[in-house]
């Protein structure tokens, strides 16, 4: 029955559908008794020794042989899958038997390497691998140590040099190892007074403060030092010397402000000069032109009929000079006329320039219409003469006298342009300084 079986495989022979022994072939697809077929020992044989492939092959298993020998190479085959003998569960292939019961096999029994006791497969992978008490590891820091997990969490709370530690003093956190050269450093390490004043000690970086402003043993100068005052003492006896010492400071300190006084004197002098000194140009503002062009008219006196302009440097190291001018005009010109004069006054560098002067002079009375295209400004020029007077050299006790313009501009003219504005006259003075021979 069974070589009945095997035949009928082969042939692809198939039962009908309506039961019964009727097959039908797999030539025609005609229908067949079963009654009616018999054993054909020579078709069996040549069945049998027929060559085919494992039933494997398409897994890999390359074995090729007669069909009758296909059961005992089943028995044997790599590629046939079989149940694991730990009864784990698992079917897989004869050739990863071996890997599945040494390495995956849930059931399988492990001894650990470590601590040298036997678990199963299955409590190994799921919690005694990676926390066995006594396995060897680096030191997390990476300072060199090896040592088993149960000294581990010692070792890097208290032991490794390279762990994180906080400063007791700054709080700032460091390795440890280098923690004691830190603290020669700390900002917070607490340091004894260098005047040994006090037994407590004191953050390092408040020494300093504490020894100029609080230490009572600091020698410290005397508060009038600048005054003239060299005494030094303790901090704790200065109040004492302050005591004993007023009349004495009180002296220091007026000589002081003495000092002060002239130092502060030539200072302004300095910037005064400084604020004085032209390139050759100077430009004079009147102010309040209507009334004190009255007092002019009216009031009698020089001081009220001319006016004198702040001095000024023709250059830098040159000459000292001002503007002179009578609104109501002088001389020729009272009355009538702006009489208009250039004065020159003693200054700081009159051994060192050539004399008389002779530098060439103009007065300009500034147009001040809106319109620039519109303006007619002033102007008179003139050289003067190594003969004149007034260019010698002036005299400190002697007041210099004007040279200028009796007549430079008439009231009626002033009136018919905007020589007159916001009730301010503009009048500039310019001096050639480019032939000037340098001191």
């Amino acid at each position: 029955m069974p070589m009945l079986l095997s035949i009928g495989t082969v042939f692809g022979k198939r039962r009908n559908s309506s039961g019964g022994g009727v097959f039908k072939c797999p030539e025609d697809d005609k229908p067949l008794d079963y009654a009616s077929l018999y054993p054909d020992a020579d078709i069996q044989s040549e069945i049998m020794t027929s060559i085919i492939r494992c039933t494997y092959q398409k897994e890999g298993c390359r074995w090729m042989d007669k069909l009758q020998n296909l059961p005992s190479h089943l028995q044997v085959c790599r590629f046939d899958s079989v149940p694991c003998p730990n009864q784990c569960s698992t079917q897989l292939t004869r050739a990863n038997l071996d890997d599945h019961l040494e390495y995956l096999c849930p059931k399988r029994r492990v001894v650990c390497d470590f601590c040298l006791q036997e678990f199963s497969g299955e409590y190994m992978d799921q919690t005694h691998a990676g926390n066995c008490q006594k396995e060897i590891l680096w030191c997390e820091n990476k300072c060199g140590a090896k040592l088993e997990r149960r000294f581990h969490s010692n070792h890097m709370r208290n032991e490794c040099h390279k762990r994180t530690v906080q400063c007791q003093f700054c709080g700032k956190d460091f390795l440890q190892e280098t923690l004691q050269t830190h603290q020669y450093r700390c900002p917070r390490f607490p340091i004894s007074c260098p005047n040994r004043c006090d037994p407590t000690k004191i953050p390092r970086e408040e020494v300093e403060i504490h020894v100029q402003e609080l230490c009572p043993s600091a020698t410290v100068d005397c508060p009038f030092r600048d005054a003239g005052c060299r005494h030094k003492c303790p901090r704790y006896s200065l109040d004492n010397h302050l005591e004993d010492s007023v009349k004495t400071h009180l002296t220091l300190t007026c000589d002081l402000l003495k000092q002060q006084e002239e130092q502060i004197s030539q200072l302004c002098s300095a910037l005064h000069t400084i604020t004085q000194t032209t390139e050759g140009v100077f430009i004079w503002k009147i102010s309040d032109y209507k009334a004190k062009y009255i007092d002019a008219m009216y009031k009698s006196g020089a001081s009220s009929k001319e006016l004198v302009s702040p001095p000024f440097y023709t250059s830098r190291f040159g000459y000292k000079a001002c503007l002179s001018v009578f609104l109501n005009g002088n001389g020729a010109g009272e009355g009538r006329y702006i009489s208009l004069y250039i004065k020159l006054l003693p200054g700081d560098y009159d051994n060192i320039l050539t004399w008389p002067f002779s530098l060439p002079v103009s007065f300009t009375l500034f147009d001040q219409s809106p319109d620039p295209g519109n303006r007619a400004s002033l102007t008179e020029s003139f050289l003067p003469q190594p003969g004149w007077k007034h260019f010698q050299k002036p005299a400190k006790a002697v007041e210099s006298l004007g040279f200028g313009y009796p007549k430079f501009v008439s009231h009626d003219i002033l009136k018919t342009r905007d020589y007159v504005r916001d009730d301010s006259l503009l009048i500039k003075v310019s001096v050639d300084n480019s032939n000037m021979p340098k001191p």
